[in-house]
């Protein structure tokens, strides 16, 4: 990527892994991690992992993307449901990942064209393009992207 050009850098470190804890930097993130339950962490865990934080961190990203393509269409009230699952895959263990936009105030078919457009933009959808088996729906609707 040659012409990259960093306008942030989040920073943060971890240790014991999956059940140790991560901080920021700028300790504005400070959390306990336990593997979850499936992964033989755990029932009662306090601590998250990375696939939640995963997960928030996509969604988050991904209604920036969305209110950046939108244009003028009413995007507010936007909600997305993300689900983020690891499991075995060929070599080891793998990511999948669903993306369940709601946008209330839009109908389908421009909802599906948000989310589609959204998809291409959005820096955790480049970055997992290819390698990580992701569904998109808009307001209950699958999206082709």
């Amino acid at each position: 990527m040659a012409s990259f050009k960093p306008v942030y850098a989040a920073k943060a470190t971890v240790t014991g892994g999956r059940d140790g804890a991560g901080r920021t930097d700028d300790g504005k993130l400070d959390v306990q991690l336990d593997k979850p339950p499936a992964l033989g962490g755990p029932e009662d865990g306090a601590g998250t992992n990375p696939e939640q934080l995963f997960a928030v961190g996509w969604a988050a990203c991904f209604e920036g993307a969305i209110a950046g393509v939108a244009g003028d269409t009413d995007v507010s009230g936007v909600s997305i449901d993300a689900t983020v699952e690891i499991g075995k895959a060929a070599g080891g263990l793998g990511l999948r990942a669903a993306l369940d936009v709601t946008l209330p105030r839009v109908d389908d078919e421009t909802a599906k064209k948000i989310v589609a457009d959204a998809h291409g933009v959005c820096p955790y959808s480049r970055a997992t393009r290819g390698n990580v088996e992701t569904t998109l729906t808009a307001n209950g609707q699958a999206v082709e992207a």
